[in-house]
């Protein structure tokens, strides 16, 4: 029998609605609530509070892309990866450039390896994660080979493996910093692949999109000049006809059709935003369409040229995921966003669907899509002896063997055992045949996952669902960090990674053991310099976190934070603390999704965080209990726009520099007073900055504090400014730079004319003060370098989508 709300609530100590909006919320049944652990059951309750997590990701980014006129420039970042090629081919070729190599450009899976065919180690070395994966939408299995598989990350580019997911490579570094969305393989050509890229999921600006790639090898990627356009920026699927011949293309501005080999030439034949579009099973003349988020579904009989509506007998509304059956053509099931999934099934090839019950067991209505079904929504139907077997997939997956009336969970999010949560691909093994072959592969927010029998992975008779599921994520290195910190005693450093939470690295445990810290979204990290077993994280909106263990154990009881949330056993439900033991723009969600904090390098008691006022704690490592904790001061009010970088000077504990998302910049030489004196620096002087978008970061020179770098967003060439003299003038650093969003900035500890920027499209270094640039062609990646920090004299690089790189550079 299942258990009740009443029942749920009463064994939990919650109360009714927490329990409903748990359910909801989560896409999951009471009876897997029941055996949510403690730590777990914290975690899902905090994420009440956070409804829309995946959109305020994007946003976040997007805001970072963006130019002084509030756009991103179509095809932006395609723009600006041709650009770096164009300089890498001319600039003289020299050894190394501030200590970073430069003479020779590297296949992206030398890096990897850390090796080079015969020429010996790679100077940069890949620290992993490579064991915690990344969102991927989009898997791809070779026909005849099918230990040969392509995934498709979102931050990190295409990967690929030749043993079953043993050991994972990327394959290409020129699409390092796309969102690959989607790719089909040629039916008769296993070597022709297409991949789509930009998301177009979030209803935000599309910023890691530049049309469809093609590759004739499965190794080398080049751009359809003719989808180098705004209509192609977000790519969310592509479908090749049986003859592939017919290139279809679902986008954010409508569904678009080719037939020319050479795919020069696109006709816009639907107009609305599409999420899906499939051609039946070998068919080349017949497909379904699923709009994006309006709740429509289109079919067509003459291989796409002409669409029409899809008829049912209520209204839908959201995003709409569409299967064929392999079985049954004629049968094509929908996923409907509403009501937390709804399943619909067609017998005539799509022209009209019925309502199935998508039920429980018990009866209850299975709520699979949660309340993201925009953003996580799959089904499958991939079995070729029975059109009733079918998976679909939110936040956890489901299976009915009828079709859709009855589902039952088959995975747990919460459970370590299981898959991942956040499920974007399902591919059937090539030799799937519902008998002796039942092997499928799962894309999700983790990674790729395996299920060697569809039909009886996650069969427990109650949660969690763990039997038979398989982790392929093998140096599958995507993870996309926001920032990190490390200890150079100990060689630890820990990252704020997307979706995954804070992790760490420790050195004796190799790039295969990361383990966690705190879950959810990282964000900002730092390291005490004076006690290697303290480190900062953050969780998103400036709630700021304390491990006091060296990163050995994770926060699994939610009583780490500093910013003054709490978890109130009392009332079972997170709370804060009073004044002036909390940060009330973290209470107030008042600050960037990720918002800037940095621990003062001359006093490791004092750390600055940045929300839409200034905060300052002087007793950081103070004790945490119900009532009490570090104690914050407002010590710059609200500019009317978030603070979004913050620099403390070395040595100089007064000198702060804080930078605005709206460009807007502040210094104050006064900084440990009680209520310090801000000066603005920005628009002012006859020399003056000049850039009213994002102010990603701000560094000052250890050995000159009068010396300032300040970067910023937008795909523009006057990304990275000079000062010399606290601000009065200003220089213009970026001009031969490519146009692209800078968004770290670092200074040779001690070779202080050593400056190293990271862009959206990799590492630049200068040997003169940012005088002249050079593109640091072995490595690390190409894609967003998102922090750079120092361990001693070795530079660490924190990637949005490849992980996290080092470097010594002592020799210099």
């Amino acid at each position: 029998m299942a258990v009740s709300d009443e029942e749920l609530a009463r064994a939990k100590s919650l109360s009714v609605e927490q329990v409903r909006l748990l359910r909801q919320t989560r896409g999951a049944t009471n009876d897997t609530l029941d055996r949510l652990p403690e730590g777990a059951m914290r975690r899902a309750i905090r994420r009440l509070n956070y409804p829309d997590m995946p959109r305020a990701r994007q946003a976040f980014l997007a805001a970072q892309a963006k130019n002084d006129d509030g756009r991103i420039p179509p095809n932006a970042l395609g723009k600006a990866l041709k650009e770096l090629r164009a300089l890498r081919s001319k600039v003289a070729r020299k050894p190394s450039v501030a200590g970073l190599p430069s003479d020779r450009t590297l296949h992206p899976r030398a890096l990897i390896a850390g090796r080079v065919a015969g020429l010996g180690p790679t100077r940069w070395k890949w620290l992993g994660p490579g064991n915690i994966g990344g969102r991927t939408r989009s898997l791809l299995v070779h026909p005849k080979e099918p230990q040969k598989i392509w995934a498709a990350s979102v931050g990190g580019g295409i990967w690929h493996t030749t043993d079953g997911g043993a050991h994972w490579e990327p394959v290409d570094d020129f699409m390092a910093n796309l969102a690959v969305s989607c790719m089909v393989m040629d039916p008769k050509n296993p070597d022709l692949i297409y991949a789509g890229t930009g998301e177009g999921f979030f209803n935000v600006d599309a910023i890691r999109g530049a049309g469809i790639f093609r590759t004739t090898d499965g190794a080398s990627w080049k751009q359809l000049p003719a989808t180098a356009t705004e209509d192609f920026t977000a790519v969310n699927r592509v479908a090749l006809s049986k003859s592939g011949a017919v290139l279809l293309a679902a986008t954010s501005k409508g569904l678009f059709r080719s037939s020319d080999k050479e795919r020069k030439i696109w006709a816009k034949v639907l107009s609305n935003a599409i999420a899906d579009v499939k051609f039946r099973p070998n068919s080349s003349t017949r497909a379904v369409a699923g709009g994006l988020d309006d709740g429509q579904a289109y079919y067509t009989t003459n291989g796409g040229r002409t669409w029409k509506l899809a008829t049912h007998e209520d209204a839908w509304s959201g995003r709409v995921e569409l299967a064929c059956s392999v079985k049954n053509p004629n049968v094509v099931y929908a996923s409907v966003q509403m009501q937390h999934g709804e399943i619909w099934r067609s017998t005539n090839g799509g022209k009209s669907y019925q309502r199935r019950a998508t039920q429980t067991t018990n009866g209850d209505p299975a709520p699979y899509l949660g309340d993201q079904g925009w953003y996580d929504n799959l089904i499958w139907a991939g079995d070729p002896t029975d059109e009733n077997l079918l998976i679909v997939g939110g936040i956890d997956l489901w299976r009915s063997l009828d079709g859709g009336d009855t589902l039952a969970e088959i995975s747990t999010w919460w459970a370590s055992g299981s898959v991942h949560a956040d499920h974007h691909a399902i591919v059937s093994h090539p030799g799937y045949n519902g008998v002796s072959n039942r092997t499928v592969f799962f894309g999700n927010d983790g990674g790729v996952y395996k299920a060697d029998d569809v039909q009886a992975v996650g069969n427990e008779p109650q949660p969690p669902f763990v039997a038979g599921w398989k982790e392929l994520v093998n140096n599958y290195g995507v993870t996309q960090f926001y920032g990190g910190a490390g200890n150079p005693t100990t060689g630890k450093i820990i990252g704020g990674a997307q979706d995954n939470g804070t992790i760490c690295f420790d050195p004796a445990n190799g790039t295969e053991n990361w383990t966690s810290i705190f879950g959810g979204d990282g964000g900002w990290c730092a390291a005490d310099s004076a006690d290697p077993d303290v480190f900062y994280g953050e969780y998103v909106y400036l709630n700021i976190h304390r491990n006091s263990d060296g990163g050995a154990t994770d926060d699994v009881e939610g009583d780490r934070y500093i910013s003054g949330q709490f978890w109130n056993p009392a009332i079972q439900d997170w709370a804060w603390k009073p004044v002036p033991f909390r940060i009330p723009d973290a209470m107030n969600f008042d600050a960037l999704f990720i918002a800037p904090f940095v621990l003062d390098p001359n006093e490791p008691n004092r750390i600055l965080a940045g929300g839409l006022s200034l905060w300052r704690t002087n007793n950081a490592k103070a004790p945490n209990t119900l009532n009490s904790g570090p104690q914050w001061r407002l010590i710059k009010a609200s500019a009317g726009a978030y603070i979004s970088a913050l620099a403390v000077a070395k040595s100089k504990s007064d000198i702060i520099w804080v930078g605005h998302e709206n460009g807007m910049v502040f210094r104050t030489g006064n900084g440990t007073a009680s209520q310090p004196a801000w000066q603005r620096i920005d628009g002012i002087g006859p020399k003056p900055l000049q850039a009213q978008r994002f102010c990603t970061r701000i560094a000052i020179d250890p050995a000159n504090s009068k010396v300032v770098y300040v970067a910023f967003g937008g795909y523009t060439r006057s990304n990275i400014w000079l000062t010399r003299d606290d601000g009065a003038t200003w220089k213009n650093l970026g001009a031969a730079l490519p146009a692209a969003p800078v968004r770290a900035i670092t200074i040779h500890p001690r070779r202080t004319q050593f400056v190293y920027i990271g862009t959206e499209v990799g590492v630049f270094a200068s040997e003169n003060s940012g005088a002249t640039w050079s593109p640091t062609n072995e490595g690390p990646t190409n894609c967003s370098i998102n922090d750079l920090f120092w361990m001693g004299e070795t530079l660490v690089c924190a990637t949005h989508g490849r992980g996290m790189f080092q470097i010594d550079l002592s020799a210099v």
